[in-house]
């Protein structure tokens, strides 16, 4: 752009945000009489909206070059409005062609705050207006709110928003954000981004991916802080990519509660498995005879846990024997059941067997009820009965040897206590 390229483009890249209008804009610089102004200064936008190119329209008429039908009386109503608030007119291209453009006029005053020359911003519209009439689109109706909406998310929320051209050049660095990253609000204004990066490539993948017309996200830790920021790509009026916007948010707080969830969600996890641990232990009370007490309610999550515990337990200890307790068991159902059946079919596979003892009268009542087939497995009353049995059955084939590891009696009333 020619003219005061550095003004220009700080004062459009603000236009830009505060409007939230999508790229590419035309974007001129006027000086003089505003009521008839020269053009001053000429962007790529306006190059490629209207064909002239920078060395053709500085120095002419703004009027006599962009104005279309109806369009001379739209700007000077533009240049008395003063607010700011776009209006639509009939813009003259170089070739002849018109194209309906919402202009928007924002003067750059003076030492003594009078207006000495202004930028306009026009953005292509459909034709959805009556030729030759001016009017803001439907979207514009409130001309301020959207500034009024920028600048409050930029001076209250914790975010840094920024606008770059195609070459990674920041042309809008502003927000609350920056305060805890260590820089001033327009800081890197002019500095590219991806020499600030450096050689850092992971760093810089966001934006070389936003810069190339795709979106992206990143979280980083930057000065004791996480940052979230998205990279937003932006498009001329051909698709083709032509700079990017980036927002970033400080997450540091949402990042620390994430954290200390998740520490606590794990403390839990752990004092669950202490406590199914201890509700299902596996205990050797004799040579080759396990026991395992179960206790309140027992689903088919615990059982399947319980089942490789106890299986791994069985081919350590070289176990013959196994003795699954249900004298602390309230209730079962049929999924329970049917795991219960797959335990002791596991066990015999491993070549010992299984035994079941202590079911309580409530819970056989369920059983026949719930239609559960335990004709192919053992069931005693209780532990000691189970443990008697086990023993005649090792004597019987010549196995039984050793001492007992604990008293049954023991732990079949500290089980039941």
């Amino acid at each position: 752009m020619a003219g005061d390229e550095k003004a220009v483009e700080a004062a459009g890249a603000g236009i830009r945000a505060a409007h939230g209008e999508a790229a590419p804009l035309a974007l001129i610089e006027a000086s003089g009489d505003l009521r008839d102004p020269v053009i001053a200064g000429w962007s790529e936008g306006a190059e490629r909206l209207f064909g002239y190119t920078a060395e053709e329209a500085l120095g002419q008429s703004l009027l006599g070059t962009l104005s279309g039908r109806g369009g001379r009386e739209a700007f000077r109503r533009l240049a008395e409005d003063g607010s700011g608030a776009p209006h639509r007119c009939e813009s003259a291209r170089k070739d002849g062609s018109e194209v309906v453009v919402a202009w928007a006029q924002h003067p750059l005053r003076d030492g003594s705050g009078r207006p000495a020359r202004a930028i306009y911003v026009g953005r292509p519209v459909g034709r959805d207006v009556e030729q030759g009439t001016s009017a803001r689109a439907p979207a514009e109706a409130e001309p301020g709110v959207a500034q009024q909406i920028l600048r409050a998310i930029l001076d209250h929320l914790p975010v840094v928003v920024c606008k770059y051209d195609r070459e990674g050049v920041f042309t809008f660095h502003d927000g609350k954000g920056t305060e805890a990253a260590g820089v001033k609000p327009g800081q890197f204004l002019g500095a590219n981004i991806l020499e600030l990066y450096g050689s850092a490539m992971d760093a810089s993948w966001g934006m070389r991916r936003a810069l190339a017309g795709e979106a992206a996200r990143d979280v980083s830790d930057v000065q004791g802080a996480s940052w979230e920021t998205w990279y937003l790509p932006v498009h001329d009026a051909r698709g083709e990519p032509d700079g990017a916007i980036s927002v970033t948010l400080n997450a540091s707080e949402a990042r620390q509660k994430e954290i200390e969830l998740r520490a606590k969600l794990q403390l839990i996890e752990k004092q669950q498995k202490v406590i199914r641990d201890l509700s299902t232990p596996i205990i050797e009370v004799w040579d080759k005879v396990l026991t395992l007490p179960m206790v309140g309610v027992v689903d088919s999550l615990r059982l399947s846990e319980v089942m490789d515990n106890l299986l791994s337990a069985i081919v350590s200890k070289d176990a013959r024997y196994a003795l699954l307790d249900l004298t602390g068991v309230d209730a079962v159902d049929t999924e329970t059941a049917r795991h219960l059946i797959e335990m002791i079919d596991a066990i015999r596979l491993l070549g010992a067997e299984g035994i079941v003892s202590g079911i309580r009268s409530n819970v056989a009542q369920t059983m026949i009820t719930l239609g559960v087939d335990l004709s192919g497995v053992t069931t005693v009353g209780n532990l000691r009965a189970g443990l008697k049995l086990c023993m005649r059955r090792m004597a019987a084939t010549g196995e039984a040897a050793g001492a007992p590891v604990r008293n049954p009696e023991a732990i079949r009333k500290s089980i039941s206590s």
